[in-house]
């Protein structure tokens, strides 16, 4: 069956087509921000679609919807397959609907050909994936407890949040799946970045999600007359904050896959005719292996010291954000890599350097994913591009996937 089956390509297409109109911007692009009525429209939307498909569809604590297709043996674990469908303020109508649109696609496919996996098949609709990935962080057991952690830019707190799309924070905690109750999860993505389309490759088997460690940094200075402070007796924390810059990037750089950034930059006071007196900056550090990033947040501090004591300022590295990377399972690399040679795709293997629901679903169940090309790299954009032949094949090899995992987990 694997290869010969094939997914209904204009319904997936014009699925993607109709759900890009709920919250369209002006230039094709999407902005469905999670629990604005934009993201409710959508989500309505799906489940209409998913109940059309004879689906079971039911709401957990951190609205996660989850459609069923049961299976012949409906006591073994489930299946799994899914993403997401908010978007970023100015963002694509394929970051996240793609995968969970070609799961809808598969259940429809198999139902058109009167045809059942022996495991009942999911597919999930994950909560606020762009800001908080609330809803596989309940899943997987991980949410943070505090609710002010997950409150909104707009000052909105998650109670209310998760009420509109029929959660409830009060019982997230049974949002946890058991270990046993799914098989495995793969995700269907697209890339959003370059790697696929400059190897000309259709399609990218992940080997894993890199973990990510963030940093504020701060450079303590002193503030003086631009005019008057003569240059050797400054205390500039821009001049160090620079150095900083040029040290982040040098360490990604180094051998490895890592990448390493600073995006934010704020200078204190910010003034033309005073010097510098203290910065603020972001630090993104990520890479597939957690000892790596370690060596190379070692090989940072050495450098700080050395700028803070060239510059005679004070520099202070602090942790905001740790997340460990996932290691997608060989098996089901291998269930990819095949149906990619039994349709005669070209493929390659590829780190996932964003994060996804997938790095969640990781830690309660057998993981993989699979990616497309997307156009120029292009992603969290109105430009944002994925052909139609390329959304098409890449929930064929899901298809594919999920049927060959149907068999391994028996």
């Amino acid at each position: 069956m694997v290869g010969t089956l094939n997914i209904n390509g204009d319904r997936l297409l014009q699925n993607i087509v109709e759900l890009a109109a709920i919250g369209s911007l002006p230039q094709g692009g999407v902005r469905r921000i999670a629990y604005t009525p934009e993201d409710i429209q959508g989500r309505n939307l799906v489940k209409q679609w998913m109940q059309d498909a004879g689906m079971n569809l039911r709401i957990d604590p951190a609205g996660n919807i989850i459609g069923t297709y049961a299976g012949k043996m409906p006591q073994l674990p489930v299946l799994a397959t899914g993403s997401h469908i908010d978007t970023v303020p100015s963002g694509g109508r394929y970051d996240g609907t793609l995968g969970v649109l070609a799961g809808l696609e598969i259940v429809r496919t198999l139902r058109d050909e009167n045809l059942q996996l022996n495991h009942s098949l999911e597919v999930i609709v994950f909560t606020d994936e762009e800001s908080s990935t609330i809803g596989s962080k309940g899943m997987s057991g991980n949410i943070v407890r505090d609710p002010n952690y997950y409150r909104r830019p707009d000052g909105s707190d998650i109670q209310t949040c998760l009420k509109r799309v029929g959660g409830n924070w009060d019982e997230i905690e049974i949002a946890k799946r058991n270990e046993r109750a799914i098989a495995a999860f793969v995700e269907l993505h697209v890339e959003q970045g370059p790697v696929l389309e400059s190897m000309q490759k259709e399609i990218g088997i992940i080997e894993g999600i890199v973990g990510q460690r963030r940093f504020k940094i701060l450079v303590e200075g002193s503030a003086n007359h631009a005019g008057t402070t003569p240059m050797s007796m400054r205390r500039d924390a821009l001049v160090a904050a620079s150095r900083v810059v040029l040290a982040v990037n040098a360490i990604g750089n180094t051998p490895g896959q890592q990448v390493a950034t600073v995006g934010q930059f704020q200078v204190y006071p910010n003034a033309a005719n005073v010097v510098p007196g203290n910065v603020e900056m972001s630090l993104d550090i990520r890479d597939l292996s957690s000892r790596h990033i370690d060596r190379l947040l070692q090989q940072l501090r050495l450098y700080l010291e050395e700028i803070a004591i060239a510059t005679a300022t004070k520099i202070q590295i602090l942790p905001r954000l740790h997340l460990e990377p996932a290691l997608a399972e060989p098996h089901i690399q291998r269930a990819i890599s095949r149906s990619c040679e039994l349709r005669g795709f070209t493929y390659t293997y590829l780190p996932s350097r964003a994060s996804h629901d997938a790095q969640e679903m990781a830690s309660i169940t057998d993981m993989g994913m699979i990616f497309v090309p997307s156009s120029g790299g292009i992603s969290h954009a109105e430009e944002e591009h994925t052909s139609p032949e390329e959304c098409v094949r890449g929930a064929n090899i899901l298809l594919d996937t999920l049927w060959q995992l149907d068999r391994y987990y028996q």
